[in-house]
């Protein structure tokens, strides 16, 4: 597995060994001793979540304040644009925004560590999107930023207004959102 840092700290983007021929592929998705060596440090995985969503569906950006969750995500079906946001006070990247486009066919996973805000825009048909996490969901915890608000200017390749669950249309601008110290 190759691990390549991005611009925010931690967050990391994960390229598996893909063996292919001409009946199809196979690749160990995650291994837990190698995973941790990569991040350098044991992460513990509680939770496995997996959603399908539409062509223009725009989840986020989700974070829980408290129990923060830490996300290894994948796309098995499609392709989407993830985001990652840094609402972490003490960050040197604190408001600033990453993102990659992950599909099926790279195969490749993206980890973010708690204490980010994470979101993404469906640019498939459809897409099905697969991730763990170090923590429980709790939905009092549970907090959203608006996907477009105007001092993080998130440059999402939208064609026309993104479809949004009523919790992301609810969502609240960065400069008021509780974030983390």
């Amino acid at each position: 597995m190759k691990a390549t840092p991005l611009a925010i700290p931690d967050v990391l983007l994960l390229e598996p060994r893909v063996f292919g021929d001409e009946r199809g592929f196979f690749y160990e998705s995650h291994n837990q001793s190698v995973f941790d060596a990569l991040v350098g440090s044991p992460v513990r995985f509680v939770q496995d979540n997996h959603s399908r969503s539409a062509r223009g569906v725009l989840r986020g950006l989700h974070y829980q304040i408290r129990q923060p969750q830490g996300k290894l995500v994948r796309v098995i079906s499609g392709e989407v644009y993830d985001v990652v946001v840094d609402i972490r006070r003490s960050s040197p990247t604190f408001g600033r925004w990453i993102a990659e486009r992950l599909d099926a066919q790279s195969h490749r996973q993206l980890w973010i560590p708690p204490g980010l805000a994470h979101g993404f825009l469906v640019l498939s048909e459809s897409a099905e999107f697969l991730y763990k996490t170090t923590d429980y969901w709790a939905a009092t915890h549970e907090r959203c930023i608006r996907f477009d608000d105007p001092q993080l200017a998130i440059d999402w390749p939208l064609d026309g207004a993104p479809i949004l669950s009523a919790k992301d249309v609810q969502g609240s601008r960065f400069a008021q959102a509780e974030l983390f110290d």
